[in-house]
């Protein structure tokens, strides 16, 4: 799984970072984590608002920082499909 975390490197992109490496951790998955701060590449994803959470090139999250439970539930959404 390839998760990028989509934003400038302010307090909220690395809150989501961390709240989704943790819920990577607790589901005991393989994935790949980088941070995007390059505001070009981010306007590629169509992005406006950040932080946001690409995973598998997929944009899923825009604008928030959500909980761990909500990170794990877009998680195992992501490995059933």
């Amino acid at each position: 799984m390839e998760i990028k975390i989509l934003g400038s490197g302010c307090s909220n992109c690395a809150k989501l970072e961390k709240v989704t490496k943790e819920g990577i951790a607790q589901l005991g998955i393989e994935a790949q984590v980088e941070k995007v701060e390059d505001m070009q590449k981010i306007m590629s994803y169509g992005v406006m608002s950040t932080p946001a959470l690409v995973i598998n090139g997929v944009v899923k999250l825009v604008g928030k920082v959500p909980n761990k439970a909500k990170i794990i539930e877009i998680l195992e959404k992501e490995l059933k499909a």
